[in-house]
């Protein structure tokens, strides 16, 4: 399967909408634009995750390595993500601990209060 990417702004944040499988195939594509996003400017990043049906841990090591570029700069980066597959693998490997997980977009920018 393809990885999609889509790109937009909802108040301050950007939101990177993922879609497909992220796997060992396609994962550098997420991270280049995940790098892209930070290297231009973008603190506040939201991956919308819902529409991913497939994660390995290459994956889960782009996330990591995005929200360790982010947290020096003093950006963050938090993830939507609904499917319980998924939602068990950030259980199980305790990266619910390291992101901050929420239900839709909306919740996501609402959580992280207003720009300091």
């Amino acid at each position: 399967m393809e990885l999609s990417l889509a790109t937009r702004t909802v108040a301050d944040h950007t939101v990177l909408e993922v879609g497909g499988e992220v796997d060992v195939y396609t994962a550098p594509r997420l991270r280049e634009r995940l790098v892209e996003l930070i290297d231009g400017g973008a603190r506040r990043v939201v991956v919308d995750l819902n529409r991913v049906d497939f994660l390995d841990s290459t994956g889960l090591g782009v996330l990591v390595g995005a929200q360790k570029r982010l947290r020096p700069v003093g950006g963050t980066l938090m993830l939507v993500c609904t499917k319980e597959p998924l939602l068990k693998i950030f259980r199980i490997t305790a990266l619910d601990q390291w992101f901050p997980l929420h239900p839709s977009v909306e919740a996501a920018t609402d959580a992280s209060g207003p720009t300091a």
